[in-house]
């Protein structure tokens, strides 16, 4: 079965049983298109993540340069040498691309170039103030409305290096200044007071830039990148999305008699919040070969149906599993008992204000909630008696969408999502995996 622009709704469904293997992780494939462009000689990505996000990721990357081309399963890119990117003669359309349109603002800022930046309708809703404050300390001229796209990047003859303390938890804001030093003469220097997802340091490294990462006694992460240096083509395995498997993780955990394997998940540390979450909740999951495969721990997880209990979720775990907060609100609507998770404001500046949708989406399935400024209470129905039913207003957001249609297959009526367009954006492959693992829908 196959959907891809109109509404769904998901049913109760029978255990869910099988073995998946889910999308690359979206993070470590932007990267790899972004690092392949820019290294000298080639670069062979294997399980790329291939939604529209990423790929328009590598639209951009091919419009600058980079030559790109798949063989057989392998994305073979040609890149063009750290400072050596062109003048894309058009607008780079991002789509929903989020993490492709401001991590490749930083990318692009600090060259001698303009660069006009376009997305969908969702796109140019979200702010990119938060990235484009940074480059304009390094002398980046910029014009746009209100700091939403479109968005013109005139970068100076000369970028200055900056020291810069990251005002909130963000990754793509860390990444954003951390690439704009890569064509900076001098030391580009991020401090991060709370730790956040760290591919871009990792990959960076393995692909040959000189980088250094400190923790100060303060408890300041210190990132410190030489500009100007040579990156060299790598070979890179690319391994599952973390979050992906966050929606056939918590459907297993949900509906009765499940038991699922999900093969080859990233869990570098930085992202394994939800599944330590979960865990305190009462989830059965295990590891099982557990190893590490180009710097980054992968394992397989084994996941049977639990009785959860609501937890209050420790503030200080949202930037290790920020997109994760969907999915695990509809664990705590299945829970005994209230959930409680606080400091997650970030939440309304991702695709849509997921912190309102989920709430919404939660009330008009029968599960009583409560939305603060950057908190989220939810009071649990354990047996799914009574819950479902309602319709969701995805706002254009794949997230969104999967999480109520995973609340579907475990709720006692279906439940209906107004649009499934935007899943293929991440997880092309979500109601096919779903159906065979035995989800039910219409």
């Amino acid at each position: 079965m196959s959907h891809t622009e109109k509404s769904i709704t998901a049913h109760r469904s029978d255990a869910l049983k099988g073995n998946i293997r889910i999308p690359g992780d979206k993070s470590i494939s932007h990267r790899s298109f972004m690092f392949g462009a820019l290294a000298s000689g080639e670069t062979r990505i294997t399980g790329l993540l291939e939604g529209e996000d990423v790929l328009n990721t590598g639209r951009a990357m091919q419009a600058m340069g980079a030559l790109i081309r798949k063989e057989n399963g392998t994305w073979i890119i040609q890149g063009t040498g750290n400072g050596c990117l062109l003048q894309a003669s058009q607008p780079l359309d991002f789509g929903n691309a989020g993490t492709g349109a401001r991590l490749t603002m930083g990318l692009v800022g600090t060259y001698d170039m303009e660069t006009t930046f376009i997305g969908d309708a969702s796109l140019s809703k979200r702010p990119m103030g938060r990235i484009l404050d940074p480059l304009r300390l390094m002398g980046v001229q910029v014009t746009a409305q209100g700091d939403r796209l479109p968005v013109t990047l005139h970068g100076p003859r000369r970028a200055a290096p900056i020291t810069y303390r990251v005002p909130m938890a963000s990754a793509q804001v860390k990444s954003a200044v951390l690439l704009a030093g890569l064509n900076t003469p001098g030391i580009t220097t991020v401090i991060e007071p709370i730790m956040t997802r760290d591919h871009t340091e990792r990959m960076l490294r393995g692909f040959g830039a000189d980088i250094e990462v400190e923790k100060a006694a303060s408890g300041n992460r210190i990132i410190r990148l030489a500009g100007q240096g040579t990156l060299k083509g790598q070979v890179i395995d690319v391994p599952g999305d973390p979050s992906s498997a966050s929606f056939p993780l918590v459907a297993a955990l949900l509906v009765p008699g499940s038991d699922i394997t999900i093969h080859n998940v990233l869990m570098n540390p930085a992202r394994t919040g939800l599944f330590l979450t979960l865990q305190e909740m009462g989830a059965d999951i295990t590891l099982l070969n557990e190893q590490i495969t180009g710097g980054e721990n992968v394992a397989d997880l084994r996941v049977r149906t639990s009785q959860l209990k609501g937890i209050s979720v420790p503030v200080e775990r949202a930037p290790s599993m920020i997109d994760e907060y969907p999915a695990l609100s509809i664990a705590a609507a299945f829970s005994e008992g209230k959930t409680i998770m606080a400091g997650i404001e970030e939440l309304r500046v991702k695709e849509s204000d997921r912190l309102t949708a989920v709430a919404a989406g939660l009330e008009a399935n029968n599960i009583f909630c409560e939305e603060g400024t950057d908190y989220l209470i939810i009071e649990g129905r354990p047996d799914g008696k009574g819950c479902g039913g309602g319709t969701v207003a995805t706002h254009l957001d794949h997230r969104i969408a999967m999480s109520f249609l995973i609340m579907g297959l475990a709720a006692e009526h279906g439940v209906t999502i107004d649009d499934a367009s935007m899943i293929s954006t991440s997880f092309p492959q979500f109601i096919n995996l779903m159906t065979k693992l035995g989800g039910s829908f219409t």
